[in-house]
Order: C-alpha cells, then sequence, then structure tokens
C-alpha cells in the first residue's frame, strides 16, 4: 500500500463540488427556521465545520496527498419541509484534485446539522426513524491548466 506518487505531474487549477442532504423532520426544520435550535444555528456551525473538514481531509482519510485550499465554500439551504441540500466547492492549484475534499466537507456539514438537532429527531425510543444522510457525491470537477485539456475545451 502507497500514496500514488504525483511528482512528476504538474501543478494545475483544480476544483470539485460535491452535495448531500439530510432529511429531518418537519417540525425541526420549523425550530432552524425560526432560530430556535438550543446549540445555535446549526447550518452556519455547519459551514464552518465543513470548511474545517475539508481543510483536514489528508488527516481523516490515510492515502490522501495534503493540499493547500484556496478555497472552500460552503452553501446550506432549505429545500423543503423535510430536507436540508449542502453543496461544498474546493478549489486548490495542486497536481491532485480536490474531490475527497469536497466530498468530506459535504459530509462533515451534514453530520454537523444532525448533531445539532437530534435532540428534537429523536422519538420515544431515543431512535432517529426520519433522520437520514443521503445522495454524497461529487456533482462537479473541474482540472484546467493542461494544454490538450484547453484545446479540447475550445473545441
Amino acid at each position: 500500500m502507497a500514496m500514488v506518487d504525483i511528482s512528476d505531474k504538474p501543478e494545475v487549477f483544480r476544483e470539485a463540488t460535491a452535495t448531500g442532504t439530510i432529511k429531518l423532520k418537519t417540525e425541526t426544520i420549523r425550530l432552524i427556521n425560526e432560530g430556535k435550535i438550543a446549540k445555535g444555528d446549526p447550518l452556519q456551525t455547519a459551514k464552518i465545520a465543513g470548511i474545517l473538514a475539508a481543510k483536514r481531509t489528508s488527516t481523516l482519510i490515510p492515502l490522501c496527498h495534503p493540499l493547500p485550499l484556496t478555497n472552500v465554500e460552503i452553501k446550506i439551504r432549505i429545500l423543503d419541509k423535510t430536507t436540508v441540500h449542502v453543496a461544498s466547492t474546493v478549489k486548490t492549484k495542486a497536481q491532485t484534485g480536490v474531490e475527497m475534499e469536497a466530498l468530506v466537507a459535504t459530509a462533515v456539514s451534514l453530520l454537523t446539522i444532525w448533531d445539532m438537532v437530534k435532540q428534537y429527531e429523536k422519538d420515544v425510543k431515543g431512535e432517529y426513524p426520519s433522520t437520514a444522510i443521503e445522495g454524497i457525491r461529487v456533482v462537479k470537477k473541474i482540472k484546467e491548466g493542461i494544454p490538450s485539456e484547453r484545446k479540447r475545451k475550445k473545441a
């Protein structure tokens, strides 16, 4: 087992966006909208957690290269009465991509929301029958700066 050797790869601009959702009770969404979550604002806290997570990806994923991130943006919005959507976009100029950083940022943002609202999500047995994190995936990947790729984009 070893890290992939990227020594000979050129540094180029790279960007990745990952998204995911969390299903919550209607009442929990109402409490978020009204600013009545006891721990504070879960959406703002999740943004900070996602940014921190992206910056620490190589310490969480064993064979992931540490990257100099140039930007991390976390967008969180309530889609409907039961769904919160997270989109994490990560940018760098490096020898390898930032898909893992975007995925980790999205996952940790969603987990942070769960943590901050879990007291409202539990049923009488202390379980979470309606709470679910779903659909975490990379939805966009950009790699620029290599001449052959620039030519293909213009064609």
